[in-house]
């Protein structure tokens, strides 16, 4: 069963407990950056986060939110734009990240979706989400769906990102939040609590092994050079 002719001993390495599990922690709290899929006044997806961040700063998070606002849409600008040079510095910064969007016509928004066209997949040969934990949240204005988390699940996934097994979805968001904007006590408050303690706890598990955990096989196999030609296809 251990005939493997097909593989290129110089390229294979053996999985190092040692490496993947370094006994070196960092120190710093994690870093995670929330986006919301609405420029409404008063946007049911950023109140979401706001009450996100809240909590994650309890479970010692370091915590920055990206206003859409003035974001313009992907190819319509350059990359220089400074709302997308906020954007994109702020992925970098962060070691895991929260998306939340309301639902719209059974999907996510285009707000949403703009956000996450302008994070590029590689950057040179550096891929500035992968590896990084994910977390996904939605809201709706009627009964409660999947659709949009499902949608945002599948980027996540396809962004390489460690999206988390938990997710929130709100139904009839507008009677889960007071006047002042803060969210009312419920079991949809309890789950995106439950969400948040998630997503902190694998980014505290998984952000300092992101060297072993993204060294692969076929990628040994492939140049730097080679992988960024790849990745970087102008007519993607």
């Amino acid at each position: 069963m251990s005939n493997t002719p097909n593989l290129e001993e110089r390229h294979f390495v053996p999985i190092d407990a040692e490496i993947l599990l370094p006994r070196q922690r960092s120190a710093h709290p994690p870093r995670i950056l929330l986006l919301y899929g609405s420029l409404r006044e008063r946007s049911f997806s950023r109140l979401m986060t706001e009450e996100a961040a809240r909590v994650l700063s309890r479970f010692g998070a370091e915590t920055r939110s990206y206003s859409p606002s003035g974001l313009p849409l992907p190819d319509d600008a350059d990359v220089s734009h400074p709302k997308v040079q906020e954007l994109r510095d702020l992925v970098a910064w962060s070691e895991g990240m929260v998306w939340c969007s309301p639902e719209r016509h059974g999907a996510m928004t285009g707000i949403m979706k703009t956000q996450i066209d302008w994070i590029p997949l590689s950057l040179g040969s550096v891929r500035p989400t992968q590896g990084k934990t994910l977390a996904v949240m939605q809201v709706s204005g009627g009964s409660q769906s999947f659709n949009a988390v499902n949608q945002l699940r599948i980027l996540g996934r396809w962004m390489r990102l460690l999206t988390i097994p938990n997710q929130s979805s709100t139904p009839k968001a507008f009677l889960e939040f007071d006047e002042a904007g803060r969210m009312k006590p419920s079991p949809f408050y309890d789950r995106m609590v439950d969400v948040m303690e998630e997503l902190v706890k694998f980014t505290l598990l998984t952000r300092d092994s992101n060297a072993s955990l993204l060294d692969r096989y076929s990628e040994r196999k492939e140049s730097a050079e080679e992988v960024s030609r790849r990745v970087n296809q102008k007519s993607i």
